[in-house]
């Protein structure tokens, strides 16, 4: 069974860093394209970053400049380190990856930026 599982999230207080990391069990697949997207209270879940095997990245504008996602391909795993936080970044976010012909998710992580 693929399970995606998400760690590293909890309260910072703005301007302040974190690293997500989550990875990938049970596949018979290698990960494709890897990725995390988020969703605060109230809204719609939205992208963050994604990057594909061969390590090219893209991102959210919103996080431009401040998040940078990586991975290792030898552990599965996928990473985000977000620095200069901001109280608008606070929610749950979710990594996912590209497994054969389908996506997997983890069930999230929370992210709290205090001001």
């Amino acid at each position: 069974q693929v399970q995606l599982v998400e760690s590293g999230g909890g309260l910072v207080q703005a301007g302040g860093p974190l690293r997500l990391s989550c990875v990938v069990s049970g596949s018979i697949f290698s990960p494709n394209a890897m990725g995390w997207y988020r969703q605060a209270p109230g809204k719609q879940r939205e992208f963050v970053a994604r990057i594909t095997p061969d390590g090219r990245s893209n991102y959210a504008d919103s996080v431009k400049g401040r998040f940078t996602i990586s991975r290792d391909n030898t552990k599965n795993m996928v990473y985000l380190q977000m620095n200069s936080l901001k109280p608008e970044d606070t929610a749950v976010y979710y990594c996912y990856a590209s497994l054969g012909l389908m996506e997997s998710w983890g069930k999230g992580t929370l992210v709290t930026v205090s001001s």
